[in-house]
């Protein structure tokens, strides 16, 4: 009888997420020396897995003498649930080398979801092939499972392959098979997947718009939502509302945003932490990053990525000190780093030239933190020597590092070249990323003017004719601003724009009053063979200018004047930004391909170190 008692409290335990009453009843058994005795042993494993308590359940489960399927499920899931995917695959051989047992239906489900969780593609389909040919092969709840994998994988095909031979198809494997073609970018399939759902429930719509979000598929998922919304879909679940939040973030649209925000208080969702979460790093990333710390202030419970987006947001809007200030704070409140928090603080460093205050977090990470350094480390802490003209240090750090150098690599540490003046060191890193496929186009033009800047014409042409082979084509400078619910978008040269008479005067008045500064246009970016006079006409007419040019007609005296430019601001539109937000008294936030730069009283955040 007492062990039936116990099971059902310990299952009360496992459901309540009740560790210390766990604990307890885990006593009395031992006093009674129950805890060997029939189910109870799997049941305990079980419940500290659910409790969160994986090192328990580990150490029951290692001296368990006899353990059987259920042992093993129970363990596995205990290591998912602890956010350790890669140990649940580590030790999943010794069920058979050591225990001399096959995995069964609920294995299989656990093998799958943490190869999901770890991207495992190889290991994924070896634990589909031998789920295939075991006797458990037409278990549909191991099927739903490999779609929501191959999903997650970016095969979509695969997923629809396993998807069709599901005979009872539930809820689950139609959203993830919505998600897989959302965020594969196979959106006509989605949206007839979607059209024939046996349900169009709120998970089948948070999966189509969040597959749409993490695709970059921004304005997709908002038509879908407003859709959403118009059919009366009641959101019991917040996580739409954290795909739409991210959506505005990456399409910066800040009165958009706000209106999200606003929505997310009326339903009572401003207490979540994921929301909360994503709203900073949303404002962080509208350029508002008052609003950003102003919300983070507010929190009441902060986790470690709520402590990252604000430190990320302080560095990427040039507040480097205000970003290690905050990573103080974060390690007195008890929460330890991760590998973004690193860098966000190291970037930080990068981007104000503190290069010895980037070794020492580097540093720190390493060996105070444990973490071991990724290559995106090792380009914050290459990105920052460079900047700063350490190039020896780059030199020896490449040689030493584990990682090799990608493409974004090299492309950082020729741009620090080139800012330097560096010709010799510029040319071999150029003539290194030469030998490589190169994916992003805007290195090609980085190629391009490091080798006409050393006057290297035949190596022009050859990176000229690769883009022209690779059908490579720079993407045209544009850049968009947000006036009340209002959005414009303006291209290089723009010629047909209703106000460009009065534009083009207001930056003409503006010009002279510049000159009368001192103002001499930068025409060191404009690389072809022309006169310097159209040279310079073609400096007026970047899109960042016209685009201030419209703000300043059209907005509220006095308020913040802001700006996202696809492309990274060249050298003359920084020191004209400067000069205009000093002239007319206005602060000017530009979000470029790099950065966000705040102009105001004739300065940058960026203290022009860019």
């Amino acid at each position: 009888m007492p062990i039936y008692h116990f099971l059902r409290q310990l299952q009360v335990c496992g459901r309540d997420q009740a560790p210390s009453t766990a604990k307890t009843l885990h006593s009395q058994i031992i006093k009674l020396g129950l805890h060997q005795c029939g189910p109870l042993p799997n049941t305990l494993v079980d419940v500290y897995g659910k409790c969160g308590f994986f090192q328990y359940a580990h150490y029951l489960f290692e001296e368990m003498p006899h353990r059987d399927h259920v042992s093993w499920a129970s363990i596995l899931t205990a290591f998912n649930k602890a956010n350790f995917p890669n140990i649940t695959l580590s030790i999943f051989p010794a069920m058979f080398a050591i225990d001399r047992l096959q995995p069964d239906h609920f294995v299989f489900a656990t093998l799958v979801k943490a190869c999901a969780a770890l991207g495992a593609t190889t290991q994924g389909k070896q634990v589909h092939a031998r789920y295939v040919l075991s006797p458990f092969c037409d278990d549909d709840v191991v099927k739903s499972s490999l779609v929501d994998m191959y999903a997650k994988f970016g095969l979509p095909d695969n997923a629809r392959s396993v998807f069709d031979s599901i005979k009872m198809k539930n809820t689950v494997s139609w959203t993830a098979m919505l998600s897989g073609y959302a965020r594969s970018g196979r959106k006509n399939e989605a949206m007839e997947m979607f059209k024939s759902a046996p349900v169009r429930n709120l998970f089948a719509w948070t999966a189509l718009i969040s597959g749409f979000v993490q695709r970059g598929n921004g304005i997709d998922a908002f038509y879908m939502f407003i859709e959403m919304r118009r059919e009366g879909v009641d959101i019991v679940d917040p996580f739409v509302l954290s795909s739409i939040v991210g959506a505005c973030a990456n399409l910066a649209v800040l009165e958009l945003g706000k209106q999200i925000h606003s929505l997310v208080i009326a339903l009572g969702y401003e207490s979540c932490l994921f929301i909360s979460n994503a709203l900073v790093d949303m404002y962080a990333k509208c350029s508002d990053i008052m609003a950003a710390k102003d919300l983070f202030g507010t929190m009441k419970r902060k986790d470690v990525v709520s402590w990252t987006s604000i430190i990320v947001g302080a560095a990427q809007h040039g507040q480097a000190e205000e970003a290690l200030m905050l990573y103080n704070e974060m390690v007195s409140a008890g929460v330890k780093p991760n590998e973004v928090t690193f860098i966000g603080l190291i970037y930080a460093c990068s981007h104000v030239g503190w290069v010895s205050k980037g070794r020492k977090l580097f540093k720190t990470m390493t060996e105070d933190y444990g973490i071991s350094p990724s290559l995106q480390h090792y380009t914050c802490l290459l990105d920052l020597l460079g900047r700063s003209g350490h190039f020896d240090e780059v030199e020896n750090l490449i040689k030493e590092m584990p990682h090799k150098p990608d493409e974004p690599t090299w492309a950082a540490l020729l741009s620090a070249c080139k800012h330097h003046g560096n010709t010799q060191m510029a040319i071999r890193y150029a003539d290194h990323l030469m030998s490589l496929k190169l994916e992003d186009p805007s290195t090609y033009i980085l190629l391009s003017n490091v080798y006409a800047k050393a006057a290297m014409w035949e190596q022009v042409s050859k990176v000229r004719k690769l883009m022209g082979e690779m059908e490579v084509k720079k993407e045209p400078g544009h850049s968009c601003i947000d006036i009340g619910k209002e959005s414009q978008l303006f291209y290089a040269g723009e010629t047909s724009h209703p106000l460009k008479k009065e534009m083009f005067n207001l930056l003409k008045e503006l010009e002279e009053e510049m000159r009368r500064r001192g103002y001499v246009p930068d025409t060191s970016c404009v690389l072809h063979d022309m006169e310097q006079q159209e040279k310079e006409r073609q400096l007026f007419w970047h899109s960042e200018r016209l685009a201030v040019a419209y703000g300043l007609l059209k907005s509220i005296p006095g308020t913040v004047i802001r700006i996202v430019k696809n492309l990274r601001v060249c050298g003359d539109c920084h020191a004209v930004l400067k000069l205009i937000s000093g002239i007319v008294k206005r602060e000017i936030v530009v979000r470029d391909a790099n950065r966000y730069h705040h102009f105001k009283d004739g300065k940058c955040s960026c203290n022009d170190f860019w």
